[in-house]
Parts: structure tokens; sequence; C-alpha cells
């Protein structure tokens, strides 16, 4: 008599045989891929890595004696976060709201921010060949945190780092 494991092992070995594998899926080594955003007149994307996730607008708690860019704190799925207008921190304009608009959640130590944009675009890939100087999508305080951009589809994408953002003291210190 053959035993539980012997009779299951058959199975898998049955089940391999007729097996259909999936297409080879090959990507270029030279493609950068990001989240496209535009914050006011620029369009920017952020490196996946950067990017924990992107969600509705929570609601917003404020908090006293703060930054008028710290919106407040926010709530998602139990876990506390800090709200940052990213306009107003970045052009001293508010971001206006709107009905489904979504925030960036970025890393930084210490816990998760979420950052307001005016309009998410979702996943872009740029290559090597698009490659194009960031120009005046790094003027003003975008200079700190745009280094270099895509053009693609009749659009310069300016390469916004958050890292750099979550570095910047004046970033880190929110009280008033």
């Amino acid at each position: 008599m053959r035993s539980p494991f012997d009779i299951l092992e058959a199975y898998e070995r049955r089940s391999l045989a007729h097996a259909v594998p999936l297409p080879e899926r090959h990507f270029a080594q030279d493609l950068w891929r990001g989240v496209g955003y535009r914050v006011g007149q620029r369009r920017l994307v952020s490196d996946f890595r950067e990017v924990v996730e992107i969600v509705p607008m929570p609601p917003v708690t404020p908090v006293p004696c703060a930054q008028p860019w710290l919106l407040g704190v926010g709530n998602l799925r139990g876990n506390l976060f800090p709200v940052v207008d990213l306009k107003l921190f970045l052009e001293g304009e508010r971001t206006v709201a709107q009905e489904g608009q979504r925030v960036l959640l970025m890393r930084q130590a210490g816990g998760d921010v979420a950052l307001t944009i005016d309009e998410l675009y979702g996943q872009r890939s740029f290559d090597a060949a698009q490659q194009a100087a960031p120009g005046a999508l790094a003027e003003g305080r975008y200079g700190h945190f745009v280094d270099r951009a895509f053009h693609a589809d009749g659009h310069d994408w300016g390469v916004f780092s958050l890292s750099l953002l979550s570095r910047t003291p004046e970033f880190r210190q929110a009280a008033a």
C-alpha cells in the first residue's frame, strides 16, 4: 500500500507533466520605472522603491502649532502618519482638494508620510534614450529634489527624489 506522501508525489509529477509554462518576460536593463504624478504644473516621477503605497486621501486631524504645509495626521489601517501638502511645501501654494484625491505614502525614518499630489498618472517607464535635461522642472525649491528628467509622450517628467525630501531638515521639522 502506498503512503499518502507517495500518492501526492505521483499526483504532482502528473500535474507538472501537463503544465503549460508562462511566456518568458524580457525587460530592458536600461529601463527606469517609477510612479508618475503632477504637483502644480510639473509632471514628476519617483522611483518605485521610494513609494510605499498610493491611497485615497484619508481624513486628517489637524496638529496644533505645526507648519502650514503639515495638514495633520491621517490613519490607514490603524497606522498614524503625517499628511503633508507637497505643493505648499515646495511652491507656497495649497493643493486644491478634490474628490477622489490620492496621496503618495513614502517611507522615512520614524514612519510613513503621506504627500498630497494634484494628479496621479500611475506607472511610467523610460529608457536611456528618453533622458533629458531637467530645465524648468528643477527651478526653485524643486532643484534640491529633481536632478534629471525624461521626455516621453510630449511631456517632460522630472525625477523627484522622495528619499532626499525625507532627509531635508526643513521637511523633518514640522513644528511651527
